[in-house]
């Protein structure tokens, strides 16, 4: 009842508005009156009924994407783990390999999953962030180069967009790693007596940050995070949109199906990571090792690393990384296409 009569009104209130605007266009007589009322109530139901269908359907591939998403963190947790445990602590594991038997001996199964909270939140936040922006900066690009509004961009311009957006999802990344790294490194770091043992729960480390650094503590880490998300989604963006180029031969790039979508996505995680890899093991150092006092820079701990332990240092863990990185990313970007024409199709339904 309330449904209806909520038509019958907003029916009238339109009507009223057209009215204003257009006095030739009023209903003259109680009689039209009437009859706009009751072509009211026979409309407008099944238009906000059909309007409520298709934000369901909104809402249910939402759903499935955020599920989605959630079982790429679930599986790749593993390999992130053990990828931050060889960064930080390259001289105590000879190989992925050890790593993962010494993990399982040292803290059993559940150890691979530490900081998967954390890791969600970043996911989640991280490419929220990274795919509304990537949008905006495709138009900021666009006024820069002098192309309208709906004009196509090259690859090129498709990865500085990717670029410029990455900047503002490190402003959301940078906490949740510093605290997803922390939990994942904790017992390397209590066993070797560089801090005291505690709880090792996310809200123990969050109330650590808290009271040794303040809020800022969160943010440690920062620059070395700005320099791996800018020139590593240039790259990451670039050779997506490459890789979509080559499979669609000439045809455009939205018809491509899901299988060339994931290798193409795939692609883009590899180059990423090739690319920007020694400077992402800088961040992972600072950010845990800033636990047991203050952390030298990024320029400070780079040349540290390089000096005492060598270049190959610098390129500890790569191995679960690449491993992790095609399945998880070619997911991705599936995700990210298949939303982005679902949400075009709701838009131009309207």
């Amino acid at each position: 009842m309330l449904k209806t009569l909520f038509h019958g009104l907003l029916m009238f209130s339109v009507a009223d508005e057209k009215s204003a605007a257009n006095p030739s266009i009023a209903p003259s007589s109680s009689l039209e009156k009437q009859a706009l009322g009751e072509a009211a109530y026979l409309s407008f139901p099944r238009v906000f009924d059909a309007a409520f269908s298709n934000s369901t359907l909104v809402l249910e591939k939402t759903s499935v994407l955020v599920l989605g998403g959630t079982a790429c963190v679930l599986t790749g947790q593993p390999f992130d783990t053990l990828k931050v445990k060889m960064q930080t602590f390259p001289d105590l594991y000879r190989g992925l390999t050890d790593c993962c038997l010494k993990t399982y001996s040292q803290v059993g199964f559940r150890g691979f999953y530490k900081g998967t909270s954390p890791a969600l939140i970043a996911n989640i936040a991280e490419n929220s962030v990274l795919f509304m922006c990537y949008g905006f900066c495709q138009q900021v690009v666009r006024k820069v180069v002098g192309l309208e509004k709906q004009a196509r961009l090259s690859d090129l311009q498709n990865a500085a967009a990717g670029s410029f957006a990455s900047a503002f999802a490190a402003l959301v990344l940078c906490p949740t790693e510093l605290v997803k790294c922390r939990l994942q490194t904790m017992y390397e770091m209590e066993s070797s007596g560089k801090i005291a043992r505690s709880q090792n729960t996310v809200w123990s480390v969050v109330k650590s940050v808290l009271r040794k650094d303040g809020p800022l503590g969160f943010y440690h880490g920062l620059s070395s995070t700005l320099l791996r998300e800018v020139p590593g989604y240039f790259f990451f963006f670039g050779g997506y949109e490459l890789s979509r180029s080559f499979f669609a031969s000439g045809r455009s790039k939205d018809e491509l199906g899901p299988v060339p979508l994931m290798l193409s996505g795939g692609v883009g995680g590899i180059c990423l990571w090739l690319a920007v890899y020694p400077v992402d093991c800088v961040k992972s150092r600072i950010q845990v090792l800033s636990m047991s006092g203050k952390q030298a820079g990024f320029i400070g701990t780079f040349i540290s690393i390089v000096k005492n332990e060598g270049i190959t240092a610098l390129y500890s863990g790569l191995k679960p990384t690449m491993i992790r990185a095609f399945p998880a990313n070619g997911a991705l970007f599936l995700a990210y296409e298949y939303s982005r024409k679902l949400m075009m199709s709701q838009f131009e339904a309207y």
